[in-house]
């Protein structure tokens, strides 16, 4: 499949993509481990895969930010940068509430982007991939610390060849030229250090706690033996996006245009030509900024009431001043403080940063919590539990600091943030106990 490579702006970073088809339906196919606009369509196999789901869609393909064509900064992007670049290609390539195909890796970053823009594509679909990749004590269905080691050093020693194939396509292996294609996508997608930087922060990815936000047609698809992520990542996803449609398709390749992928195409294609579009959303999911003016009482009283409206004035200046350079949006003024939402974490969090150090030469000190949780939408205004969760954390937080839920921990792995954990604790009005982290040093 020959096409023009485009790139986009995101930030600063180019992203190549290419645009297939003409369709009736807009589709964007979000990559998985590694990948080359200009390589995929040169193995004949998978030139067959995209030429079928442009039969039925007009299809835009991407490189992430470090891979293929699309610049690479020398780390890998974190889930708010992938969610900048895929919004900076759909409003390139001029999509309008286009549906997701997100593969692999490219899953977590998908369910995030549908939860987070609800209104702005039409369906999910979601194949072969998981909401957290390491197991835990509450997750058994993640791979072992040991295993992704393994995995670690058969790239560091393998990469150039094609590595792991007997994994990745079980059924091609033997096959020279897809062999050799497969060793050269890996080769020019990325190199063997990116391909260990991407591996930790697998480590470290889990949006769990955002599969319930997400509020879009959904159709989860896995193969049943698939020898890289267990099918029981599939079905976890599926059992916690509300209204989820999950298919177990018989085979042991996790590549989607790997085997006999006519079944799972017939899946998407059936789900997307014939589902309704998804209608407007009065939930989405929003990270929640609480700002805090320390001893606020005691300092009005000192100055009197010209004086502390004064200073209020250069406190609420200095706070819309950092909205604006963050992309936040402020919701209301409370008195003392913000209540602000952001559509990422790490956001939220360089925003509080920059304002604690700006706020400092006014001689005051601000407190700030933050929570990324689905919300509801009520005009200009925004509640619900993430926003109470939001409140809480914010009066708990002592001077001069930025506290985060571990949701919002969990979603900027990978952003170079620090954190110090602050203990577990009860919040008033949210069910069960909440780990807290504190930034340990402002973002650079």
């Amino acid at each position: 499949m020959e096409a023009e490579t485009h790139y986009a702006d995101s930030g600063g970073v180019s992203i190549a993509y290419q645009v297939h088809g003409s369709g009736p339906i807009d589709l964007v196919l979000v990559p998985g481990f590694v990948s080359h606009v200009e390589l995929l369509g040169e193995e004949p196999g998978v030139a067959r895969f995209l030429r079928r789901l442009t039969a039925f869609a007009r299809m835009l393909v991407f490189d992430k930010r470090g891979q293929g064509l699309s610049d690479r900064p020398g780390r890998p992007p974190t889930l708010e940068e992938s969610m900048d670049d895929l919004r900076a290609v759909v409003e390139a390539a001029g999509f309008e509430r286009p549906s997701l195909l997100g593969i692999s890796e490219g899953g977590p970053m998908s369910t995030l982007y549908a939860a987070t823009y609800p209104g702005e594509i039409s369906n999910l679909v979601l194949f072969g991939t998981f909401a957290r990749m390491l197991e835990a004590p509450d997750f058994p269905s993640g791979t072992s610390e040991e295993a992704l080691d393994r995995w670690g050093a058969v790239v560091q020693r393998d990469w150039g060849k094609a590595v792991a194939l007997n994994l990745w396509a079980p059924s091609r292996v033997g096959d020279p030229e897809f062999e050799r294609w497969w060793a050269r996508l890996l080769r020019q997608g990325t190199s063997p250090a990116g391909a260990i930087a991407l591996m930790d922060l697998y480590r470290e990815m889990d949006v769990r706690s955002i599969l319930p936000a997400i509020d879009v047609p959904t159709l989860v698809m896995h193969r049943a033996e698939d020898r890289m992520v267990s099918a029981a990542q599939g079905r976890y996803l599926a059992e916690r996006i509300p209204g989820a449609r999950y298919v177990e398709l018989p085979g042991e390749d996790h590549l989607p245009f790997a085997g006999d992928f006519e079944p799972m195409l017939d899946e998407v294609e059936e789900f997307l030509v014939g589902s309704r579009g998804a209608s407007e959303s009065e939930r989405a999911l929003a990270t929640i900024l609480f700002t805090d003016i320390v001893g606020s009482t005691e300092r009005a009283a000192e100055l009197g009431d010209r004086g502390w409206r004064a200073l209020l004035e250069r406190h609420d200046a200095a706070v819309r001043r950092q909205l604006s350079l963050h992309r936040g949006r402020e919701v209301k003024t409370m008195g003392d403080g913000f209540l602000a939402t952001f559509d990422g974490p790490a956001r939220a969090i360089r925003c509080a940063c920059a304002l604690q150090e700006e706020i400092q030469g006014l001689g005051i000190e601000v407190r700030a919590g933050i929570h990324t949780g689905e919300v509801e939408l009520i005009g200009d205004d925004v509640g619900g539990m993430a926003v109470n969760i939001g409140a809480r954390i914010g009066a708990l937080a002592d001077p001069g600091e930025v506290l985060v839920s571990s949701t919002v921990r969990e979603l900027v792995v990978g952003s170079g943030l620090e954190f110090a954990e602050r203990g577990v604790e009860k919040l008033k009005g949210a069910p069960g106990e909440w780990r807290l982290f504190a930034i340990d040093s402002p973002p650079a």
